[in-house]
């Protein structure tokens, strides 16, 4: 059932595509992501940026 909504979903992306600068503004955001991460992950991400307990962790109780 999922791929049929994805079906007509490009179905009407094919007959009215979105604009130019929409398109660009989406790739733009995207670069910009990746460009984020390959900072990170190359060690180049600042030490003021990063937080000093990240979401997913939890605190054991004592």
């Amino acid at each position: 059932m999922n791929n049929l909504i994805w079906l007509i979903r490009a179905s009407r992306w094919a007959r009215n595509p979105p604009k130019p600068r929409t398109v660009k503004l989406v790739l733009a955001i995207i670069a910009l992501g990746l460009v984020l991460v390959g900072l990170e992950h190359f060690g180049l991400w600042p030490d003021w940026a990063t937080m000093d307990r990240p979401r997913g962790m939890r605190l054991q109780r004592p």
